[in-house]
């Protein structure tokens, strides 16, 4: 039974994933980005637990990466396609290619492409073990997920905002297989030497997301309480470039 536990977990992730989507497509994008935030805890007990009982196989590397694509692929294209069912669009295009807006809702599925090429790149890359090289499916996923819940009110009425929208599938595709090198939150040690930038980038994740969170009480608009995730992963990926093009000119 030990053999089974992390599988059983991973299996768990994939279930949240296919509820997220659900959610997603019953336009309740809500429910949808809290199903992959306990995806996302299931993703990291699986691995924990296949190394505390020392049972990681071949099957569960693979199994853990469909239940990725799943919940941190094709869960959040799901939310991005919802959105873009509902956002207006540039005149131009309504009076000009109107069979072009009923069909452009659907190249939110590139992200869950773009993950699936991500995760298989990861399964194959030796140089990933402490650190990332292009940006994790989760993270996509949790600015994406943050993004619509926490700012789709503000923008929903305004038809270039769905530009941007587009623009963001386009770049975030691109971040997912990008050669760039992006720091994880892995700890060989605790002490601050060393841990400068993942100590500092935690510091700042949680001012952020402490003052979206108070802002959206105290104003009554609760759901820009989530909109500090999609701040913080923006910031994430911007620390990694820069951290990165440092190490660069390093001697």
């Amino acid at each position: 039974m030990k053999k089974h536990i992390p599988n059983i977990i991973t299996c768990c992730n994939l279930i949240c994933g296919c509820i997220a989507i659900i959610y997603a497509l019953r336009f309740n994008p809500q429910m949808a980005l809290l199903f992959i935030i306990l995806g996302a805890v299931f993703d990291f007990f699986d691995g924990m637990s296949a190394r505390l009982l020392g049972v990681s196989s071949e099957i569960g590397k693979e199994l853990d990466s469909l239940a990725d694509d799943v919940t941190f692929g094709v869960a959040p294209a799901s939310m991005i396609f919802a959105e873009l069912s509902v956002l207006e669009y540039p005149s131009f295009l309504i009076d000009n290619a109107m069979w072009l807006v009923s069909l452009m809702p659907y190249m939110a599925y590139l992200v869950a492409a773009f993950s699936a090429i991500r995760l298989a790149k990861f399964n194959l890359d030796t140089r990933q073990t402490t650190s990332f090289i292009g940006l994790p499916t989760p993270a996509n996923a949790l600015f994406w997920g943050s993004l619509i819940v926490g700012f789709s009110p503000l923008f929903e009425h305004h038809q270039w905002f769905t530009v941007l929208v587009f623009a963001g599938i386009f770049i975030s595709c691109w971040l997912l297989v990008a050669e760039i090198p992006m720091f994880a939150l892995k700890f060989k040690h605790w002490s601050f030497r060393g841990n400068e930038l993942k100590y500092g980038f935690i510091l700042f994740a949680a001012i952020i997301l402490i003052a979206s969170i108070a802002y959206g009480l105290i104003t009554a608009h609760t759901h820009l309480c989530w909109g500090g995730f999609s701040i913080v992963i923006v910031a994430y990926v911007i620390i990694s470039i820069v951290n990165g093009r440092h190490s660069e000119q390093k001697p």
